[in-house]
């Protein structure tokens, strides 16, 4: 276990690791609230731990996650456990009896919807505790898993007893089922996650605690690749696009008023050049119309970027509302317009399908061939990039060792008021093998990006 102190660093490094924004400062307040708290009480703990060191709610599941790693609610089995409590029952071969047919495993079911019922939530983490220890090894004994536990128990199928235990007498389908409903569906997700939990328990005694932290923990949200988020993960992303999109379009909007002042207000300038006999020493200028600046979008749909794909989507949904005008081309080797994709309200998943089997982005080979797609869209829809428009390339400027249109895309950019090129791979890997990322990089100035970290340091070079 080591000493406390030892504990308390490691534990505060993984939080670093996982991408929680711990200083040092924070993590000496952590032991000034330790010493105010009962150690010996698990709960106390916990809850000092995140008063000092988490800052934003959406870091609980990632702290909670390596809390329970670093400080687990038990050793091995756990006091309460019986040892000698008969896991599956097996047949004559010594493979597991159907879970239906198992007394074993029907009893244990029996129990869990018991606990349920009651919804203690003690007795209930005591129970996933027993269960992990009898039905979670994997085929081999080697390790542990949760989809062995929640196969043979099947908690989501003890909905039907539960209702009709609390139901009895009462009408079906009103707001007194619905509400158990609700109930039941949130204790059978906790039982899961206690499960979830204890597997992870097992895991880091055997493989070791860093170890195990590492393949566990996700990165917060933030942090998170946006070729690596899931769907829930793309719903939460684009509640955190949608102001990063306003700052953008401020930004760029910012840049354009400073870039060029109004028009010269010859009245004015020669009323004011009566205070100097008539020489005009100052100039005034009518202040500038305001209005919302143009974007073009062009990105990269490939297979080496279509989990990027996502979030240029997600992007582009949330831009769509901050400027004047946003149309959207997608490119493979050859290239068509998106836009008409974005109705308000599209989920991005199905936009996504529709674009994949509707667009016209495969020329000959499906592989990405930036120089063509670059000449297909400069001779169909170059006019989209005018005077007012802010061109964002996405993509990472990987072109298969094909053509390049460096001469066309300078030209676009050129006549674009800005241009931006987003690139999802890690600058490291940038001029590796196939990729042009520098050579695209003199024409257009390209930027890191792969999480909303990344996204939002681009927004703030802008100013």
């Amino acid at each position: 276990m080591g000493s406390l102190v030892d504990r308390h660093t490691a534990f505060v490094a993984a939080l670093r690791e996982a991408g929680l924004p711990v200083s040092v400062a924070e993590g000496l307040d952590a032991v000034r609230a330790l010493g105010a708290v009962d150690l010996l009480d698990r709960a106390s703990l916990r809850a000092a731990y995140a008063a000092t060191l988490v800052k934003r709610p959406a870091h609980r599941d990632t702290f909670d996650t390596l809390f329970d790693l670093w400080y687990p609610a038990a050793l091995g089995d756990g006091a309460a456990h019986v040892p000698d409590r008969p896991g599956r029952t097996l047949d004559a071969e010594g493979a597991p009896v159907p879970a239906p047919l198992d007394p074993v495993v029907q009893e244990r079911r029996a129990e869990l919807e018991g606990l349920l019922l009651d919804g203690d939530e003690a007795a209930l983490r005591q129970f996933a505790r027993d269960a992990v220890a009898s039905f979670g090894r994997t085929p081999g004994q080697e390790s542990w898993f949760s989809t062995g536990v929640l196969r043979s128990l099947s908690p989501e199928t003890l909905m039907a007893g539960l209702l009709r235990s609390v139901l009895a007498g009462r009408e079906r389908g009103g707001l007194a089922e619905r509400v158990a409903r609700r109930t039941f569906r949130d204790r059978i997700a906790r039982f899961e996650g206690m499960v979830a939990t204890e597997v992870r328990r097992r895991i880091a005694e055997d493989t070791g605690t860093e170890r195990t932290a590492r393949l566990v923990v996700r990165p917060p949200l933030e942090r998170l690749d946006f070729g690596r988020a899931g769907r829930a993960e793309l719903d939460a992303l684009r509640r955190e696009v949608h102001p990063l999109a306003r700052r953008l379009a401020t930004r760029l909007a910012q840049k354009q008023r400073a870039g060029n002042r109004g028009r010269l207000d010859f009245r004015r300038t020669v009323r004011a050049s009566l205070g100097s006999g008539g020489v005009p020493l100052t100039t005034v200028h009518r202040p500038r119309r305001p209005h919302r600046p143009e974007l073009v979008i062009l990105c990269d749909a490939s297979d080496s970027v279509s989990a990027f794909a996502h979030f240029t989507l997600l992007l582009t949904f949330a831009l769509r509302e901050q400027f004047s005008k946003v149309r959207a081309f997608a490119f493979i080797d050859g290239t068509d317009e998106i836009t008409r994709f974005f109705a308000p309200g599209v989920d991005v998943a199905d936009a996504m399908t529709r674009m994949a089997r509707e667009a016209d982005l495969v020329w000959i080979t499906g592989r990405s061939n930036y120089g063509h797609a670059i000449k297909v869209f400069d001779e169909k829809w170059g006019d989209a990039v005018g005077p007012n428009a802010t061109l964002l390339v996405l993509g990472d400027a990987r072109s298969n060792y094909g053509e390049l249109s460096l001469p066309i895309l300078r030209e676009l950019a050129g006549r674009a008021r800005h241009a931006y090129w987003l690139n999802p791979e890690p600058r490291g890997v940038w001029d590796t093998g196939d990729s042009a990322a520098s050579r695209y990089g003199a024409v257009v100035p390209m930027f890191e990006c792969r999480n909303l970290v990344q996204l939002t340091a681009f927004i703030e070079e802008l100013a």
